[in-house]
């Protein structure tokens, strides 16, 4: 894998950049659908790349480890010959569904997790090893090491003993993904992650010690886990101020439209949240003009685009009215036209932002449209 910066935006900490991996290039900043379970809730393969855009997607060590399964991925060729995606695949190592297991008899200590299947019940270990084996066999181009996502709040003290176990835990992901050998064809690569929970000083240590592995990017987890937006930036600026420039920042997890603007403007090149999908399924519709509930009244007889300024396939053929239709009729169709339109304002307004980065007037327009999209209409 190879990153480029192109561009530093002169009034910000923003920058355009594009990633160079076997399976495709990705231009910076980039927003990443989620295929938790190999599939991006709703969408085809098609949608999301000719509608959606997408140029890389996700999935999940956990849930992919589950079901379908180690045996059949392998046999498949990996997740980009099971699900037929042909461009880049990020992988998380499951340390946020260790995390999110908490209060199910999960265990943690210094060899690693041991868990309970949320499908049957089965006990699980993930040790930093298996999780790059696993990670291996699934294939992504780029997997994530294995780290311990620590809650809001949490005490110093705990946060602290979390994160340094999270560093010796990556020094065993580094060892054992160095001395393995890349499957199917294609270069993998490792990102390793910042922790440290809200404390400034930890969040540094945490960031020195990622740098200092020198692999071809980095990862910041543990937020957009409940702390406040206000938190979140400042620690997300501490943490890009010591991150390498020349590497790509992934910021895990995040988030709305207004996080993602500004934390592109703190130095952030890649995004990944379930947000746009998670809440099309309930309605929400993210548009250029501001934020919509489908479902309202006051959109009955609507007959309009969902979005004409977006432009797109789903966002221009379907009307806010027979959208409202279907979701209020619980009607599956309704799911998949409003994860697709969310889906591409996301990839939108990423792209928009690398635009205005390489114009230079990427402050001027991340006002302006913050105006509108933060509109509930």
């Amino acid at each position: 894998m190879k990153f480029t910066l192109q561009v530093e935006d002169p009034a910000s900490k923003a920058r355009a950049g594009f990633i160079e991996t076997d399976h495709g290039t990705i231009q910076t900043p980039i927003f990443m659908p989620v295929g938790t379970a190999g599939t991006v809730k709703a969408v085809h393969q098609r949608e999301l790349k000719e509608d959606i855009k997408a140029q890389i997607i996700l999935g999940n060590t956990y849930h992919l480890y589950l079901r379908p399964g180690l045996d059949i991925l392998q046999k498949a060729g990996g997740l980009h010959g099971f699900n037929g995606w042909d461009r880049p695949i990020l992988t998380d190592s499951g340390g946020y569904q260790v995390y999110s297991l908490a209060g199910t008899g999960r265990k943690i200590n210094e060899e690693g997790v041991v868990f309970k299947s949320h499908i049957d019940g089965g006990v699980h270990t993930f040790t930093p090893e298996y999780v790059m084996d696993i990670q291996r066999i699934i294939g992504a181009d780029i997997i994530m090491a294995f780290d311990e996502c620590t809650p809001y709040p949490c005490d110093y003290e705990y946060a602290r003993k979390s994160m340094e176990m999270t560093h010796r835990w990556l020094g065993r992901c580094c060892t054992r993904f160095d001395s393995t050998n890349d499957l199917y064809g294609h270069s993998q690569t490792l990102f390793p992650i910042v922790q440290g929970s809200v404390y400034k000083d930890l969040r540094t240590q945490s960031a020195e010690t990622i740098a200092s592995y020198g692999r071809e990017g980095n990862a910041i987890g543990g937020l957009s886990v409940g702390e406040p937006a206000e938190i979140m930036y400042e620690l997300t600026e501490v943490v890009c101020d010591i991150l390498p420039k020349d590497k790509p920042r992934y910021l895990m997890g995040v988030g709305t439209p207004a996080n993602i603007l500004e934390c592109i403007a703190l130095g952030v090149d890649m995004f990944d949240c379930v947000m746009p999908t998670r809440n099309a399924r309930n309605g929400m519709i993210f548009t250029t003009e501001g934020v919509i509930n489908i479902r309202n009244e006051k959109w009955k007889d609507d007959l309009s685009p969902l979005d004409a300024g977006l432009g797109g396939y789903v966002s221009s053929f379907y009307s806010k009215a027979y959208l409202r239709h279907l979701v209020k009729s619980d009607e599956m169709l309704g799911a998949q036209i409003a994860s697709v339109h969310n889906l591409t304002f996301y990839l939108w307004l990423v792209n928009s932002a690398r635009e205005r980065i390489i114009a230079g007037d990427f402050l001027p327009w991340k006002a302006e449209i913050e105006k509108k999209i933060n509109q509930r209409l």
